[in-house]
């Protein structure tokens, strides 16, 4: 199938917005101006490694590889405005189904979240299939909530259960942006992430850029339901290590997790504390009792 052809095949399936002047069929996007911050993110997912396209729905395929952006996008707090897909076609697959397909997943996401596909660039080679994607976004207006502010005291949350993900969730999950908006609307977070190499590694990375470590109560951490089956110690290390959960988890003060807590507004669920020191523990409140050596997915 040839470039043009493909573009003119784009440019029916692909939704718009106010934020783009200008979208697809030319040099570049035009965008307009904002009075707040933008938010830049870009996942490459690659067949064989992130997806499988022969045992995989191909629209879930083109659903989760701008999900992850849009998780990025949720993990800061922010609105997201514009997505740029690239892909790396392979010859056998270069048909007009297939990127039919392929680009409903994409399109159904984003009209979801009102997010204009503004452009992005297609190639065929004899290899498997890659997906880029680049996604645009702007700040809260409280500005951009980052992994840099946990504090010593604070409560963690997570949006959702862990673990298990690859029995389908990772294909078909929803970015938590709506809970991210009330999250920033309501509420005064100290750091946030989203979870999508592991609790054990993601979480990690909140205690190291925020020179602290984290307490975990293990009896509260939220199982998906693949794990209930297992024994307890092997679902809580699948739970911290399985990775593509693409829940929220965030810190905030005592005070305003119990008021979350009261509102009960938003769907999420305490699983421990900030303390002192570095690293991930297991133990009660404040009170460090073993450490976690569990990490998650090291790309």
């Amino acid at each position: 199938m040839k470039e043009n052809k493909i573009i003119e095949q784009l440019m029916l399936q692909c939704p718009d917005n106010a934020s783009v002047q200008l979208g697809i069929g030319d040099d570049c996007a035009v965008l307009k101006p904002g009075e707040r911050d933008q938010l830049v993110c870009a996942d490459m997912l690659m067949e064989g490694v992130h997806f499988i396209v022969d045992a995989h729905n191909i629209e879930k395929i083109g659903h989760k590889a701008l999900a992850v952006n849009l998780s990025d996008i949720a993990a800061m707090g922010g609105e997201a405005r514009s997505a740029y897909i690239c892909l790396a076609l392979p010859r056998s697959r270069a048909e007009s189904r297939f990127i039919d397909r392929l680009y409903s997943g994409f399109a159904q996401l984003a009209q979801k979240f009102q997010v204009a596909i503004a452009g992005g660039d297609t190639n065929i080679w004899e290899g498997p299939l890659v997906i880029s994607v680049t996604v645009v976004g702007v700040v809260h207006q409280k500005g951009a909530i980052t992994r840099r502010g946990a504090q010593v005291g604070d409560v963690i949350m997570v949006t959702g259960a862990l673990g298990g993900s690859i029995e389908g969730h990772h294909l078909d999950f929803i970015p938590k942006l709506t809970e991210a908006r009330a999250l920033m609307d309501g509420y005064t977070l100290h750091s946030m992430i989203d979870i999508s190499d592991g609790l054990g590694k993601d979480l990690r990375d909140i205690c190291r850029q925020s020179g602290v470590a984290a307490c975990l109560e293990a009896d509260r951490l939220p199982l998906r339901e693949p794990l209930h089956t297992m024994m307890r110690a092997d679902a809580l290390r699948h739970a911290l290590a399985d990775g593509e959960d693409f829940e929220l988890c965030f810190t905030l003060s005592e005070k305003e997790a119990e008021r979350l807590e009261a509102q009960g507004d938003i769907p999420c669920q305490r699983i421990g504390r900030i303390i002192e020191g570095e690293g991930l523990y297991w133990g009660q409140g404040l009170q460090k009792e073993e450490p976690i050596h569990t990490h998650g997915y090291e790309h």
